[in-house]
């Protein structure tokens, strides 16, 4: 069992080779199963030293590697994208963004001129394929696992793509690396948000002005001021600056720039979140459904009642923040998505 449609072999395919230790054993793997591997390096941001580590890796494993400037696009589509919600008051998740518009969008156009059989990545996930459609599965490392940033994909993506880690652990893809005498089995891992070299709110400080305003209980008593509810997240503690916590962001009003905090945690907790943009990998469920679902990467995923515009959980979930994706999954099999709104 591997983690993509296996096909026959002998076939080309086109990975997207960033130089880390994942894209580049996910080619060698390919290429031990006969595959024939061209590499492409997507430049998102001015980062010479980045390319020159991966077209070096990919003389290490013997493989053509191209480059693909995406850059302008990726500035516009993606930083800008992220810029532009925080202003909104909304929490981003810029990863989700950037596997529709970039890897499996812009990449995944411009490497099938190359007239590859299939396209790869090194995402941690699986895709299979039964009654014809490509399901999209949890891959076998559940820590590592990256299904959650993909469930904005279609049946047309899928079907070209091929996912050669879902079957393995991150361990075991170090281990491959070191064995095969690869310098990338002790890379460094990038940063979940690539392009902020910094701490989130350091970065949007450098790209959006400071607004000062209150900050307000819930009762709308005024215990403190801020520099701007764009640079705050919906369950932070820590830079507050209030003292007699601990205290937590509930909430944020744009327009009045005010802050919300609570020193009840429980306050954070809501069983019920509406959301947009939805989108079915597969067919559309049958509503209502029993399902579970994750609220932010890293979130346990909890179960309760899915509807057309919403989830109604079991119990209540902490920190659901607007902007960020909300997930369903059946057993392990990632169903479709929404924005948090």
């Amino acid at each position: 069992m591997f983690g993509f449609f296996l096909p026959k072999m002998n076939k080309k395919v086109v990975m997207a080779f960033s130089g880390g230790v994942d894209s580049s054993v996910a080619s060698l793997i390919l290429k031990n199963k006969g595959f024939e591997v061209v590499g492409v390096f997507m430049r998102l941001t001015n980062s010479p030293e980045t390319e020159k580590r991966a077209k070096s890796l990919a003389k290490e494993i013997n493989i053509p590697l191209v480059v693909f400037d995406f850059r302008n696009d990726f500035k516009k589509k993606i930083i800008n994208y992220f810029i532009d919600e925080y202003k909104k008051g909304i929490t981003p998740n810029p990863c989700v963004l950037c596997n529709k518009e970039i890897k499996f969008g812009l990449f995944l156009k411009e490497a099938l001129k190359m007239k590859p059989d299939f396209v790869s990545t090194g995402h941690y996930a699986k895709i299979l394929k039964k009654d014809n459609f490509f399901h999209l599965y949890l891959s076998k490392d559940d820590k590592k696992d990256q299904s959650y940033f993909l469930w904005r994909l279609n049946q047309k993506q899928l079907k070209k793509v091929i996912f050669p880690l879902g079957d393995y652990k991150k361990e075991e893809i170090k281990e491959i690396a070191k064995k095969n005498k690869l310098s990338s089995f002790n890379f460094k891992e990038s940063q979940e948000v690539c392009f902020a070299k910094e701490a989130n709110d350091v970065f949007l400080k450098k790209n959006i002005k400071k607004k000062k305003g209150n900050i307000i209980d819930k009762k709308g008593k005024i215990i403190g001021s801020h520099e701007g509810v764009y640079f705050y997240t919906i369950g932070q503690r820590k830079g507050i600056g209030l003292s007699g916590g601990p205290y937590w962001v509930t909430n944020k009003n744009i327009k009045k720039n005010e802050l919300i905090v609570s020193n009840n945690e429980k306050d954070l907790f809501r069983k019920e979140v509406f959301f947009k943009k939805a989108n079915w990998i597969t067919i559309r469920p049958d509503f209502p459904a029993r399902v579970k679902a994750k609220i932010r990467y890293g979130h346990i995923p909890a179960y309760g009642i899915l509807s057309k515009n919403k989830i109604i959980f079991d119990k209540g979930q902490r920190a659901i923040t607007k902007g960020q994706s909300i997930v369903f999954y059946n057993r392990k099999e990632v169903i479709g998505g929404g924005i948090i709104n």
